[in-house]
Formats: structure tokens, C-alpha cells, sequence
């Protein structure tokens, strides 16, 4: 089966003043039709310039570079900005971080609604108005079409979130990259919003790359989860084994930090990731992780591969698979 989209070794580059900044490094993965891959790691490790590199969206400063970057089978690579501008918000679409700075406070949400849908399908006003009502409707916004003339700052963050979800749905796109759009909300409104995308992909049959630094809201929706650190993934898996079965050292460190029903005891404890994320200027020398790690070794001055350890498990790592099961965050330390 061929994927929805697959990428091969993405990398980015941007020119700083103190070197090259190498913010992507290296980075493969592919997603279905109707799958979830979540994108987890600590903030600055890379992951919205991953997606802004998807869209190709990055600064004007940065370079993109690839063996492969396929989606639907159309290589994206060499196609030119208005082949690419075709594709944007109408078979791929974004839901970023913050939707205030993401909406235009001097438009109306019906225009930013209708906008897309007119420019991509060529449909008429009525029916773009129409289809924006139903969207509305759909993602829980109650009197959906007098919403439609009412601008961003009236509406509250979690309705604004709505909207942005609207938006992204108006031409039906096959897959949707979500950059944190539930960081701004409260945790009520966050676990509506996390349902309602889950509802919304089973319904349209869409595939999702979900980005987060939450794990908790990837265990609600994750079919496979890449864990990256300092520009690069150092193991990906399915959700069941990346959260039964966690071998790097630094998905052990992150999964350490989150309290666990019926397991962890009230009052104790969580875990800690001692040490700072390395400069990615002109790049990383040897494992990014190993100042961190507690099982560091001299054999860490060389980045290893991200290797096939199980099927479908991959692994950034110079210990062995069985030393990685065994070790404990706890116990390391």
C-alpha cells in the first residue's frame, strides 16, 4: 500500500550569526490514510520547523533538503510555489499553535472560512457560506451562521480553536498537521478539542500529524508516536510500544515525568531530566543526548543510526535492544 505521505532523511538548515543552525536533522517517517503519527519531544527540539517544512513554509533563510518527500505520490521537492500553494489548505492542511495570531483580527470569521474553499474549488459564495455554517456546526459552535460575521477577539480561545479546525476541514484535505493546538486551552476545553479531531478523522477518513510536548494527549490519540530530540528522532513506534515498551533513554526520561493512574502513589516524586538540550548550531557531535543520559558511554561520541530493533520499532542508540528494556530511569540514576 502506498502511504499518504512519506518523507526520507528531511533536514533543515538556517544561517545564523553564530554558524548554521541544523534544526531538522535527518528526520523519516510515513503516515496512512485515516492514521495518527504524533511528534513528541521537549520544546526547541524541532518539531513545528518539522511541520512548517512539510508545508514549506519555512523562512526565506532556511534550506530544505530531502531524498524523498512524497505525498499522494507527488513529489514535493522540485514543485514550484504555485503548485505548492495549490496543495496547502486544500489536500494538506495546518491547525497551528496559537489562533489568534493564526486568524486576521481585520476579517471576519466568514471570509477567512469561505476564503480557501472559493480560491481552491472555485464553488460560489453560497455555497462556501454554506459549507462554512455546517463546518461550524460540526465542530460544536452553537448559532454557527451569525458567527460568520462576528471577528476573532469576540470569541473566546476555545472557539477560536474551533474555527481554525473549521478551516482546515472547508476542502476536505487528506491530511492534517496539527503544530500544539491544544497548549493555549484549558484542560476541559483541550479534552473536548482532542474528541471532537478524533470524531471529525474517523468521519473524513483523514491522516493526522499531530505535534505535542504532552504525552498525556498523545496517549488519547497516537497510532504512532516519533520521539525526537535535538533535531532528530531517536525512536518511533506504535503507541502501544512506545508507552508499554519505551527503550531509548530519553523516552524513559519523558514517560518518568508523567504521573500514572492506579501506579503512582499521591505525594511522590516524578522524575526529572537533568541538563539542558545541546546547541544545534553547526550541528551535534555524536549522540545529542548522551550530556543527559545516565547510561552515556565513550561509544556516545558517535550518533548511531535510527535502526529497525522490532517490526515497526526503530531505535537512535549504541546500547543493545535487551540492555535498553531492562534499564529504568529510576535505577540508572
Amino acid at each position: 500500500m502506498q502511504s499518504l505521505m512519506s518523507v526520507e532523511n528531511l533536514s533543515v538548515e538556517i544561517p545564523v550569526g553564530a554558524g548554521l543552525l541544523k534544526p531538522v536533522r535527518g528526520v523519516s517517517f510515513s503516515i496512512e490514510k485515516g492514521e495518527t503519527l504524533c511528534i513528541v519531544g521537549e520544546s526547541g527540539c524541532g518539531k513545528s520547523l518539522t511541520s512548517l517544512a512539510l508545508m514549506r513554509i519555512l523562512p526565506k533563510v532556511a534550506r530544505l533538503s530531502a531524498d524523498k518527500m512524497e505525498f499522494s505520490g507527488t513529489d514535493l521537492k522540485p514543485l514550484s510555489e504555485r503548485k505548492m500553494s495549490a496543495l496547502r489548505g486544500n489536500k494538506i492542511s495546518m491547525i497551528f499553535q496559537d489562533p489568534m495570531t493564526s486568524l486576521n483580527p481585520s476579517f471576519t470569521i466568514g471570509n477567512q472560512l469561505m476564503e480557501g474553499i472559493i480560491r481552491h474549488q472555485g464553488v460560489s459564495r453560497k455555497e462556501a457560506r454554506d459549507r462554512a455554517v455546517f463546518l461550524l456546526e460540526k465542530v460544536g459552535i452553537t448559532a454557527a451562521a451569525s458567527r460568520l460575521a462576528q471577528f476573532p477577539h469576540q470569541l473566546s480561545g476555545g472557539l477560536r480553536q474551533r474555527v481554525m479546525i473549521a478551516m482546515t476541514l472547508m476542502c476536505s484535505p487528506d491530511l492534517i498537521i496539527a503544530d500544539e493546538p491544544t497548549t493555549a486551552l484549558d484542560v476541559t476545553i483541550q479534552a473536548k478539542i482532542l474528541g471532537l479531531l478524533k470524531e471529525l478523522q474517523a468521519e473524513f477518513g483523514m491522516a493526522l500529524i499531530f505535534i505535542t510536548h504532552d504525552l498525556g494527549v498523545v496517549a488519547r490519540i497516537a497510532d504512532k508516536i516519533a520521539v525526537m530530540y535535538a533535531g532528530a528522532f531517536v525512536e518511533t513506534g506504535s503507541a502501544e510500544q512506545i508507552f508499554n515498551a519505551p527503550m531509548h533513554p530519553y523516552t524513559k526520561g519523558l514517560l518518568s515525568c508523567i504521573p500514572v493512574p492506579g501506579k503512582t502513589e499521591r505525594g511522590s516524586r516524578l522524575g526529572s531530566i537533568p541538563g539542558v538540550v545541546p546547541s544545534l548550531i553547526n550541528g551535534v557531535s555524536g549522540c545529542g543526548f548522551r550530556s543527559r543520559c545516565p547510561v552515556a558511554t565513550e561509544e556516545c561520541a558517535i550518533e548511531p543510526d535510527l535502526e529497525n530493533v522490532e517490526a515497526d520499532h526503530q531505535l537512535r542508540c549504541v546500547h543493545s535492544a535487551e540492555y535498553l528494556k531492562k534499564m529504568t530511569w529510576e535505577t540508572a540514576e
